[in-house]
């Protein structure tokens, strides 16, 4: 079965596998703080339709309340373990949606299925047996800032289903990510960022590139990058805002040549190669 992913902006992702449709830190808002939204459409009311949301880290633009208010009664959140405690609008919009709660160590699984009609649902109710979705390590900062001791881990997921999709959320790159994530056949990798320079524990274009050489996927998919851009910067750096989409392309050509590159627009639906 074909999986199906769906670049919404930033490092919001709609996989779709086995008929379950699990979406990756969903910010559906043209304004953020200091950020706004340069390029792509808001995301239409589709886009928050799904069965399960992983939230990377408790960061305001992979964690946003307000966007998760947009989910469906029953839509399952899965989160880094002591998110629940540490962001008080988590607990408020999941208590006031239905939304349940999973938290997650790195190395810990959970089950993901297809939403039943009246909300809910069981492993039984997807097509060949719903997914497993597992956590994995990710080398970030994933506080709330600017409040609170770093207790919180950031996190990837690991989605497996007809294909194993990897979905970094936001990481640096670190000596044991090949063996951390395991084998994938599709690998979701953010490539820039927000502002004009990338601090540590994120990947730009090139490490991106580095990464897919290491996890070497069947393919691999840019995320996190050419939607929000700090409002009065639009000068500055104009390239870290721009380019790395096209720059991973280039550069995982030179060093990942065996990994197929689907560089989506927004809103775009691609269908990552999952085979050799």
């Amino acid at each position: 079965m074909p999986v199906d992913v769906t670049w919404w902006g930033h490092a919001t992702v709609t996989v779709e596998d086995r008929g379950v449709r699990v979406l990756t830190d969903p910010l559906f808002t043209a304004r953020l703080a200091h950020l706004r939204r340069r390029r792509g459409a808001l995301p239409p009311p589709e886009a928050a339709r799904a069965d399960a949301v992983l939230i990377s880290h408790l960061h305001a633009d992979h964690l946003h309340p307000a966007s998760l208010a947009r989910l469906a009664p029953g839509t399952r959140l899965v989160v880094p373990y002591g998110a629940t405690a540490a962001v008080p609008g988590l607990r408020r919009v999941a208590a006031a949606r239905g939304l349940p709660v999973t938290e997650l160590r790195p190395g810990e699984e959970c089950r993901l299925a297809r939403l039943g009609p009246l909300g809910g649902g069981s492993a039984g109710d997807a097509p060949g047996g719903g997914l497993v979705v597992r956590a994995v390590r990710a080398v970030h900062d994933g506080r709330r800032l600017p409040y609170g001791p770093h207790r919180v881990p950031a996190l990837g997921y690991v989605v497996q289903g007809s294909a194993r999709t990897y979905f970094a959320g936001d990481t640096g790159l670190f000596p044991g990510l090949a063996a951390e994530v395991g084998p994938c056949d599709v690998a979701l990798l953010p490539v820039g960022g927000w502002g004009p320079f990338l601090g540590p524990g994120h990947l730009d274009a090139r490490r991106a590139a580095l990464a897919a050489a290491r996890l070497a996927p069947c393919s691999a998919v840019p995320v996190h990058y050419g939607t929000y851009w700090p409002i009065g910067l639009d000068a500055v750096r104009p390239h870290e805002f721009h380019a790395p989409g096209q720059e991973f392309e280039r550069q995982a050509a030179l060093l990942a040549p065996e990994v197929t590159v689907h560089r989506p627009g927004h809103g775009e639906t691609v269908r990552p190669r999952t085979t050799r």
